[in-house]
């Protein structure tokens, strides 16, 4: 059997820039991309923490250290400067290499520098039955 798992995720970043006439995606500091593993163009979901919406697009890589997040095409109508993001990967894992998997969940401050990098959990499940 075959289960999609949250590879990794940028969490709670900022929107610094939205571009409705740009040709789509969003476009994320190469530094947040390297950080979390999440690869240009590869698919995300992004889930906006200030409205709720929710879309899948792909990554293009920005200026590394620009803290640049930058809704572009459509998805610059989901959101505004100043949003809060969290950016999602995911990835399907046989099921024997699905147990124990732990995504990289990195932690930006709000100018999109990096205060964290986690393997895991942000906090430990209180109960896993």
């Amino acid at each position: 059997m075959v289960v999609t798992l949250c590879k990794a995720k940028i969490h709670r970043a900022r929107v610094t820039q939205a571009e409705l006439y740009y040709e789509g995606s969003l476009t994320v500091d190469t530094e947040l991309l390297k950080a979390s593993g999440i690869l240009p163009y590869e698919k995300v979901q992004v889930v906006n923490v200030n409205n709720g919406a929710r879309f899948e697009t792909y990554i293009i890589p920005g200026k590394a250290k620009s803290g640049i997040i930058c809704l572009n095409g459509p998805a610059a109508r989901l959101g505004t400067v100043g949003d809060e993001v969290v950016i999602i990967s995911y990835a399907e894992f046989e099921e024997s290499e699905a147990k124990g998997y732990e995504p990289i969940v990195v932690l930006v401050d709000q100018k999109n520098k990096i205060k964290r990098i986690i393997k895991g959990h942000l906090e430990e499940p209180t109960d896993l039955k």
